[in-house]
């Protein structure tokens, strides 16, 4: 099941990182949970609709969005990636932010998601507009 599962996110990053937001709604079971460890505790998108909102609030409106590319270990129904995104803004600012992502699936399905990342550092590049738009939320 481990082998299965690892399997199942590569092709979740590969459905991020091509921003198919309809595809990665997929993804997620009706009860699946997402969270940014630096953002505050109650900060929780539930379900698929709210978790691709909350994707497509920070990530469409940048210009770049790839994968650096990283490590994956699965466990039984866990599946933990030591990865880094390159991010790039139309008005020229750019960052490399490190990750630990963390899955827990379900028949497939993903029903825990919880990303491990430095705020600093994705706000000492943003531009103050992408940032602006990031505090008024996602609904």
């Amino acid at each position: 099941m481990a082998e299965t599962n690892a399997s199942r996110i590569s092709e979740f990053w590969d459905t991020l990182y091509s921003r198919d937001f309809d595809k990665i709604a997929t993804f997620f079971a009706d009860d699946a949970t997402y969270t940014d460890i630096a953002t505050p505790p109650d900060d929780l998108a539930v379900g698929p609709e709210q978790i691709v909102a909350r994707l497509r609030l920070g990530i469409e409106p940048i210009s770049e969005y790839r994968h650096g590319g990283g490590h994956s270990i699965s466990e039984g129904d866990f599946v933990i990636t030591e990865h880094k995104e390159i991010w790039g803004w139309h008005t020229g600012e750019s960052v490399t932010l490190p990750f630990v992502s963390v899955h827990e699936l379900r028949d497939l399905m993903i029903v825990r998601w919880t990303d491990y990342w430095d705020l600093t550092t994705l706000l000492n590049a943003a531009p103050a507009w992408w940032v602006e738009q990031i505090a008024a939320g996602y609904l």
